[in-house]
């Protein structure tokens, strides 16, 4: 069943001069953001359906499409785990993509800084991209910090109900801190990175995530099983 839509904007934010380090990280200040005023559509673009389904394009890859949406502190693991479920998937002959923060800004999202309206407008992107992917029957893995719950629900009310799977990477700030593989707690703790998730801005843990996982609890192995029995059981990959 088709799920309603969060409204959102479907104007780009302005290319900025934004001078913050390329990293994903989009949150600047502690305040949630507003709901973007939908602008109609003009009169004269039209809905194309295609003569190829989803579930055509899915039966030939022998799998369920959907996002697997990875969410968690900056140094929480989000990355490491996403890159190494996806060769799992690969080894078991699916077809997947992983889209990760930090690579995004390098090229579809270089334009956006990291103030509420471009940070709405990055994670609006990727949700499209990823709503694509799945269409195209893929398995798509993006790998996030996505700090607001708002955020999350607009990518999740994107796709249809069971596409969007969120996985909670809960790793303690402390770890993240003592891991920090870009320096930029250390940078945030000196106050040369401004509203840091985590430090200086806050991150809304997922209530209900579809996976939850705890690394300072489970390995990156466990945190794989953990995530392809859960893929296995509710029908998206065969065993």
């Amino acid at each position: 069943m088709k799920k309603n839509k969060i409204p959102v904007t479907r104007h780009p934010s302005p290319i900025t001069d934004d001078t913050s380090p390329i990293t994903d990280d989009p949150s600047q200040t502690t305040d949630h953001p507003s709901p973007i005023t939908v602008h109609p559509s003009p009169d004269n673009i039209v809905w194309h359906d295609h003569q190829v389904s989803k579930i055509e394009r899915s039966s030939l890859k022998r799998q369920k499409p959907c996002i697997i949406w990875f969410t968690g502190l900056s140094g929480s693991g989000k990355s490491t785990i996403a890159n190494v479920l996806e060769r799992a998937l690969i080894q078991k002959k699916n077809h997947t993509y992983l889209l990760d923060g930090d690579n995004i800004r390098h090229g579809l999202n270089r334009d956006l800084g990291f103030g509420d309206t471009d940070r709405i407008e990055n994670i609006r992107r990727i949700g499209e991209v990823s709503r694509l992917f799945v269409d195209a029957g893929i398995i798509v893995l993006s790998a996030f910090i996505s700090p607001f719950c708002y955020d999350r629900r607009i990518v999740r009310d994107l796709v249809d109900t069971g596409e969007f799977i969120e996985v909670f990477i809960d790793t303690p700030l402390e770890i993240c801190e003592q891991r920090d593989p870009k320096g930029l707690y250390s940078k945030a703790r000196k106050g040369e990175i401004s509203s840091f998730t985590g430090i200086s801005s806050p991150y809304e843990a997922p209530v209900t995530p579809e996976i939850h996982i705890k690394t300072a609890q489970t390995s990156i192995e466990e945190s794989i099983e953990i995530i392809l029995d859960y893929l296995t059981k509710e029908g998206y990959i065969y065993a």
